[in-house]
């Protein structure tokens, strides 16, 4: 499976502490098979989870073989 981070979500991992940055990724790694993961609701969200990694939350979306991380951030930013 392919995995394509975008811009934001780069940036997010780059201004993090170098340990943090490594838990999120594994975590990232594991999709999707493993991790608590929950499908997002509406209508523009057909394919898009979220990943809890610890206080963290990793937006994607699945698109066959590709993996699109769209969003990293903290619990009560991801969302907004």
């Amino acid at each position: 499976m392919k995995i394509l981070y975008s811009k934001t979500s780069i940036k997010y991992l780059q201004g993090l502490e170098q340990k943090l940055t490594k838990k999120i990724v594994e975590a990232i790694d594991k999709l999707p098979s493993e991790g608590d993961i929950k499908r997002l609701k509406g209508k523009k969200a057909m394919n898009v989870f979220r990943l809890r990694c610890g206080k963290h939350r990793i937006i994607y979306e699945m698109e066959e073989e590709i993996l699109k991380i769209l969003k990293i951030d903290t619990r009560g930013d991801v969302y907004k």
